[in-house]
């Protein structure tokens, strides 16, 4: 962790701490997963001056909460998209994509003002922000994102609360 000299004085722990939230907290590592929030710094090591700047760069350990989706999870998501190809749906701040292929073969896409997939007696509906289970089967982890691939074709996966039943 880096901090600018001006911040050095009585409070120096409260400053990093205070940078080391703001700089991490929201972030992904392909690793890790994305750091949901610091639950603690366990320990800040001995500063190293920067040479030429006047910075000085802290070893810091801390726990955190992180996010990170794994082959076979069951999550709740909400539809973002909704396409031909299938739709994108968003748990948290990772993206997930449901291939057409990956939806069950009773629910075919509906284009027009508000693309759709129905089922064909139009009880169930997929469109942007309705509530979905779903089953990662896939995952590709990037330097700084996560993307996955769904399915909603097994038991108990599919809609949870559709925004266009109320209307």
């Amino acid at each position: 962790m880096q901090l600018h000299p001006r911040h050095f004085g009585p409070h120096l722990r409260d400053k990093l701490v205070a940078k080391l939230m703001k700089d991490v907290e929201g972030t992904c590592s392909g690793r890790h997963g994305f750091v949901v929030a610091i639950t603690g710094v366990d320990d800040i090591g001995k500063g190293l001056i920067r040479e030429g700047t006047g910075f000085v760069t802290f070893p810091v350990r801390y726990q955190c909460v992180v996010f990170r989706p794994f082959k076979g999870e069951i999550l709740e998501a909400v539809v973002t998209m909704v396409n031909k190809m299938g739709f994108f749906a968003e748990a948290g701040p990772v993206q997930i994509f449901v291939s057409n292929h990956l939806i069950p073969d009773d629910m075919e896409f509906q284009s027009g003002d508000v693309p759709n997939y129905t089922t064909s007696d139009r009880s169930v509906r997929i469109q942007k922000d309705s509530e979905v289970r779903l089953k990662i089967i896939g995952t590709r982890v990037d330097a700084t994102e996560i993307f996955c691939i769904g399915t909603i074709k097994d038991d108990f996966l599919g809609v949870i609360n559709d925004p266009g039943a109320a209307a």
